[in-house]
C-alpha cells in the first residue's frame, strides 16, 4: 500500500510518498513529481514514511533532480535514517543527491 500527494505552496511544492515505491506505483510518482514540477523553482520529495524503493523509483527521482538542476531549479529529497534510506547509501547517491534529514530543514 502506498500515498502520494502533492502539496503546492508559496515556498515550495511537495511531494509527499507513503509506503512501498516499486516499479508499480512509478506511474502515480511521476505524475506527481511531473505535477509538482510545474510553477515552482524549488520542489521537495519527502520520503520520510517510504518503507521501501526500488530502483524504478529510485531511478525517477535521479532523472527529477538531474532535469531540474539542468533547468536551474531547486530540488531536496526529504530522507531520514531508516528503510529507504539504505538504497541511496549503497548506492552512493545520498553523497550525490540533495538530501535533508527532514522537511523543516528542506523548507530552509
Amino acid at each position: 500500500m502506498h500515498t502520494i500527494t502533492v502539496e503546492n505552496s508559496p515556498r515550495a511544492n511537495v511531494v509527499t510518498a507513503s509506503g512501498e515505491l516499486d516499479a508499480y506505483v512509478a506511474l502515480d510518482l511521476a505524475a506527481a513529481l511531473a505535477e509538482a514540477d510545474s510553477g515552482s523553482r524549488r520542489l521537495i520529495a519527502n520520503l520520510e514514511s517510504v518503507s521501501f524503493m526500488d530502483s524504478t523509483a529510485l531511478g525517477l527521482l535521479v532523472r527529477t533532480v538531474r532535469d531540474r538542476d539542468e533547468r536551474g531549479h531547486e530540488t531536496r529529497i526529504v530522507l531520514p535514517r531508516g528503510a529507504a534510506r539504505r538504497i541511496f547509501e549503497i548506492t552512493a547517491l545520498d553523497e550525490a543527491l540533495p538530501i535533508s534529514p527532514s522537511l523543516g530543514e528542506a523548507m530552509e
